[in-house]
């Protein structure tokens, strides 16, 4: 199964540059979520959509390759029927022409 998470939008604390480190801006993560349904066993969207905006705010984190990585890694250790993740973070407001974004893919 594949649960694809698109355009989840919250403000929080990320980048280097001066303003970034104290004012929080608008982000927007797109997930993508291979899994194992066995019937019983499910992924709950709700619960990673949660964790994702969760972390993010509490991570403050100064790049964003650093905050993808560590949503790779909680998101594995929280939710193990993860088999495969993509994840991309983007600042919609960080440049006046174009929406600049990363993405991160991993294999579990």
């Amino acid at each position: 199964m594949t649960i694809e998470i698109r355009a989840l939008t919250f403000d929080c604390i990320i980048g280097i540059l001066d303003f970034e480190r104290v004012t929080p801006q608008r982000v927007i993560v797109d997930t993508l979520i291979d899994y194992d349904y066995d019937g019983e066993q499910f992924l709950d969207y709700a619960a990673v959509a949660e964790h994702i905006r969760t972390r993010m705010r509490e991570g403050e984190f100064a790049l964003v390759e650093t905050a993808l990585q560590v949503l790779t890694d909680t998101l594995k250790t929280s939710f193990p029927v993860i088999k495969s993740l993509a994840i991309t973070i983007a600042k919609p407001d960080i440049l006046p022409d174009c929406r600049v974004s990363v993405t991160k893919k991993s294999n579990f």
